[in-house]
C-alpha cells in the first residue's frame, strides 16, 4: 500500500510544479458491498481522472463531476458527500458510500523570464528552481539553452531574436535581462520598458553599462525605472554568488509589491 500513496504525492507534486488545480476524493466511509476500500484516493482536475479511484463506474463519474464542479467554485474548498450506490447511482451494489472532497487551489504561480542563458543565468536559474516559481528562459543560441537542467518549473525557448518573444511573456512576469552583450540587451530591455506593466525589470551589468542604458533610452523617449546593476550588494562576481544576489532582489521587490498584480 505505500506505493500507491508514494504514487499519490508524487502526483499530487507534479500538479502543484506544473501550477494545476485539483481536487482529492477519498473514501472515508462505507457500509456494506462497495468497490473500493476505506482511505481510496482519486485525484481530479478539470482534465479529468489524474490518479487512483474510489470505485469506478457510476461513482466515478459522479465524483468526478462533482469534483470538477468544486474546481469551478470559488467559495468552498472542501465537501463531504455520502451517497447509496443503488438508490442515488442505480449501481447493483447495494452499499453506500461516505466521501470527502479536497480542492487544492494553485493560484498563478511567480514567473520569471529570464533572456540569455549564459554562465550567470545558468547558475541563477538552477537557483530559482529550488523556490516556488516558473521559469522562461530564452536565447538564441540552441546549445546554451541545452544545458540548462530538465525541470517541469522550466522552459526554454529558442528564437531567432530575443525581441520575438516579448509579446507571449505574462504581464505579471519579472523580467532579467543577461544575454551575451549590450547589443543584444538593450532592445529587449526598450521593448520591455514600453510595456510599462512590468514590477521587475532588471539587466546584468556594472554601473558604466547603467550610463549607456540610460543614453541610449535617452535617445528613444524612454525613462522607466529598472535595475542596473542587478543584485543585492553582497557576494564576489561568481556566477554563483550573484545568482545569490539576484535571486535576494527578485524575492526582496517580489514581498515588497504583492497584491500589486497587473490589472491591465
Amino acid at each position: 500500500m505505500n506505493f500507491i500513496f508514494d504514487e499519490f504525492l508524487l502526483s499530487c507534486q507534479k500538479l502543484r510544479e506544473s501550477n494545476i488545480s485539483f481536487v482529492v476524493v477519498t473514501l472515508t466511509d462505507k457500509k456494506n458491498s462497495v468497490p473500493q476500500d476505506i482511505g481510496s484516493k482519486l485525484i481530479v482536475t478539470t482534465s479529468g481522472i489524474e490518479f487512483g479511484t474510489v470505485g469506478g463506474g457510476a461513482l466515478e463519474k459522479s465524483s468526478i463531476e462533482t469534483a470538477q464542479e468544486l474546481l469551478q467554485n470559488t467559495k468552498e474548498t472542501t465537501l463531504y458527500k455520502q451517497l447509496h450506490l443503488n438508490k442515488d447511482l442505480k449501481m447493483t451494489c447495494g452499499g453506500s458510500v461516505s466521501l470527502l472532497f479536497e480542492k487544492i487551489d494553485i493560484q498563478s504561480s511567480w514567473e520569471i523570464v529570464i533572456y540569455g542563458a549564459g554562465h550567470v543565468a545558468q547558475s541563477l536559474i538552477r537557483t530559482l528552481l529550488t523556490l516556488d516559481c516558473k521559469i522562461k528562459c530564452i536565447d538564441t543560441r540552441q546549445e546554451w539553452l541545452d544545458k540548462l537542467p530538465d525541470s517541469v518549473k522550466l522552459d526554454t525557448i529558442f528564437v531567432a531574436e530575443y525581441t520575438d518573444y516579448i509579446e507571449s511573456i505574462s504581464k505579471d512576469s519579472f523580467v532579467v535581462i543577461m544575454t551575451s552583450g549590450h547589443k543584444y540587451d538593450f532592445p529587449i530591455l526598450e521593448k520591455v520598458l514600453q510595456k510599462e506593466y512590468f514590477l521587475y525589470v532588471g539587466v546584468i551589468g556594472a554601473k558604466n553599462k547603467r550610463v549607456k542604458l540610460d543614453l541610449d533610452l535617452k535617445k528613444v523617449g524612454i525613462s522607466k525605472e529598472y535595475y542596473c546593476p542587478i543584485g543585492e550588494d553582497f557576494g564576489t562576481n561568481k556566477p554563483n554568488e550573484i545568482a545569490l544576489s539576484i535571486t535576494a532582489q527578485l524575492l526582496k521587490v517580489r514581498d515588497e509589491n504583492k497584491g500589486k498584480r497587473c490589472k491591465n
